[in-house]
């Protein structure tokens, strides 16, 4: 598109030197990001996540070099499109499920948005691969502690409870309504097993903002509670 001013330059040109800078890019910006995950322990880090963009961008550019000595061969959407979608099975083998908690869905939204960004650079649209790559930092880092703020400030609970059988529910959803608590939704989960304990998943309304340990105190008055679990 003619006329658009590039905040780094034009690289979409079929040179050696704009290959080897967008190659250079993808490095940088998918082992920025993967730094970050990995100074967090998460399940993908430097080089998983480098490795993605670098990845993506040879994808690129192997769409333009068809493009560019095959001509009317190319379709510049069909490899780009099995990227987005091949990664999103990749991202899929780092999500879990332990204790009622889903984990790693931020490492494979991260690693989907890495392949977006190696996309962009290999196409020479740099600007765009470090814009995202800049604002997805932010969001890693900043969104966090407003999701923090804004949880402490919510009048929902999610909790889990533990009980022997499940017919002693009824006793803690009345102690509940007595403390001026009410019930948005309860999902019950039947034991395998004889010896097995009853999961009571509760997502709790409240009409004043209660921590969580006044909220154990009300659910642990049943004897008959063996542990307590609060989602976040």
């Amino acid at each position: 598109m003619t006329g658009v001013h590039m905040i780094f330059g034009d690289f979409s040109g079929w040179t050696a030197q704009n290959l080897i800078i967008r190659v250079i890019v993808a490095v940088v910006l998918g082992g920025i990001i993967g730094l970050d995950r990995g100074m967090k322990h998460r399940g993908a880090g430097t080089k998983t996540i480098t490795v993605v963009c670098l990845a993506s961008t040879l994808v690129m550019l192997t769409e333009q070099y068809i493009q560019v000595n095959f001509p009317g061969l190319a379709n510049m959407n069909r490899l780009a499109a099995q990227v987005i979608s091949g990664v999103g099975f990749l991202g899929v083998g780092t999500i879990i499920i332990s204790n009622h908690r889903v984990k790693g869905l931020t490492t494979a939204a991260t690693l989907w948005a890495s392949a977006s960004v190696g996309l962009a650079v290999g196409i020479g649209f740099i600007d765009g691969g470090v814009l995202i790559t800049l604002v997805m930092l932010f969001s890693l880092h900043v969104l966090p502690f407003v999701e923090r703020f804004a949880t402490r400030k919510s009048r929902y609970c999610n909790v889990i409870i533990a009980l022997e059988e499940s017919q002693y529910i009824h006793r803690i959803v009345q102690d509940l309504n007595e403390a001026d608590i009410s019930i948005d939704s309860m999902e019950i989960s039947t034991p395998r097993t004889n010896g097995d304990s009853v999961m009571v998943h509760l997502v709790l309304y409240m009409k004043r903002i209660r921590e969580n340990m006044e909220i154990y105190e009300i659910i642990t008055k049943s004897d008959k509670v063996i542990s307590v679990d609060f989602l976040r």
